[in-house]
């Protein structure tokens, strides 16, 4: 059985008129029904996302975002600091079942919460750029060329984050951004590393290289082995799709191609551990 805290004050009503004056503060409205209809985030406008790390990373660096908040009743001694949050700023908050949470989040994995928030405005590629440490300053970005899942993308983002990554490059129109899956895989990483949308490849490829940045591309063969290579302190680390891998134009145009090497039993690593394999060498290197 669902039950909703209405944070709001209550509204006064008139009093009869036998009693100027004065008025009647109204009942406590009744519990909502198990079956009530919740409804998804406006698009465009809110984002949802679960699990519990990556709901407390969310409030911890934005807690002006948030808008709604969704949990189970074993979760409110861990939330309580959002809680009391919620009821300062009149943000209403509902205690719910598992199965509730498993309708609202379409997975099982949501972990007993789930916030609706204001999505933030998408960062480009020049915004990212401006925010970096000038040249020759080292620096680690990722970019990923064709990597489509939420999964790894939550999963290179924590080791982006343990690594020390100033941010990730994604291309405009790709389809990919930080679903509430990625979050929560990502266990807090995607408040900290940013994502960047970046256009065509050529323009792309130009501005990093402004900013002093060696392209190093990954290729599951034929490339430098990553333990012999030495990798440039300010670098573009490029990661393409497990399968067809990253555009042939675009491994062309990197200053550096690497492989991890391995037995052969499988032809490559999929992105996400290949990801962390390449930055923890490269934090060997330039920690």
């Amino acid at each position: 059985m669902s039950r909703e805290r209405d944070t709001r004050p209550p509204r006064p009503r008139t009093a009869p008129k036998s009693a100027p004056g004065t008025s009647v503060w109204p009942q406590r409205p009744p519990a909502a029904p198990r079956e009530a209809h919740v409804p998804a985030p406006s698009r465009g406008e809110e984002t949802r996302l679960y699990g519990l790390n990556a709901c407390l990373a969310a409030f911890a660096h934005r807690p002006e975002a948030l808008r709604k908040v969704y949990l189970t009743a074993s979760r409110m001694g861990a939330l309580k600091n959002v809680l009391a949050w919620c009821v300062k700023q009149r943000i209403g908050y509902r205690v719910v079942e598992e199965a509730d949470l498993d309708k609202l989040t379409a997975s099982r994995h949501h972990e007993g919460v789930c916030f609706d928030l204001r999505r933030e405005a998408r960062l480009q590629l020049s915004e990212l750029l401006a925010r970096l440490p000038e040249p020759p300053s080292p620096c680690v970005l990722l970019w990923l060329d064709g990597v489509g899942n939420p999964h790894n993308l939550g999963a290179l983002l924590r080791s982006a984050a343990h690594f020390g990554v100033a941010g990730v490059v994604v291309p405009e129109g790709a389809g990919l951004d930080v679903s509430g899956a990625a979050a929560r895989v990502a266990e807090g990483a995607a408040e900290v590393v940013p994502l960047a949308f970046a256009p065509a490849a050529a323009d792309t490829l130009a501005q990093l290289r402004k900013h002093a940045f060696a392209i190093a591309a990954t290729v599951p063969r034929q490339g430098v082995t990553l333990y012999d290579a030495r990798l440039p302190a300010r670098i573009v680390l490029v990661f393409g799709a497990e399968g067809q891998g990253m555009s042939d134009a675009l491994i062309a145009a990197a200053d550096l191609r690497l492989t991890i090497p391995g037995s052969g039993a499988v032809e490559s690593l999929n992105v996400a551990a290949s990801v962390a394999v390449v930055l923890g060498e490269a934090w060997r290197q330039h920690r």
